[in-house]
């Protein structure tokens, strides 16, 4: 049997079942670190779009767009789980309707 590449085709459907799992994930959990690990799988598969459609277009716009989006994904991240771990150390069972009372 000859093994054959993935093709921009498979990565495009890895990506779009990745963001189908996040967006269940977002609508369906109350957990906010769940919560948080979901848009980060949907934040992962739109970068793995970027990816895979930049290198069957042959150009690197894709690429640096993704590289932009993980750095501001990492910031994103230090500072909300920040603020999710703190809240969740002062009250161990709060949801994220807890969290919505939060606003000033």
């Amino acid at each position: 049997m000859i093994a054959t590449a993935p093709t921009t085709t498979w990565y495009l459907g890895l990506a779009a079942l990745l963001f189908v799992i996040g967006m269940i994930g977002v609508m369906v959990r109350r957990n906010p670190l769940v919560l948080f690990m979901c848009i980060e799988l949907m934040l992962n598969a739109v970068n793995l779009t970027f990816v895979a459609l930049a290198k069957r277009m042959g150009d690197i716009g894709g690429e640096t767009t993704v590289f932009f989006v993980m750095v501001v994904a990492a910031a994103e991240v230090v500072v909300g789980l920040g603020i999710i771990v703190a809240i969740l150390r002062r009250k161990p069972g709060a949801s994220t309707d807890d969290l919505a009372e939060l606003k000033g």
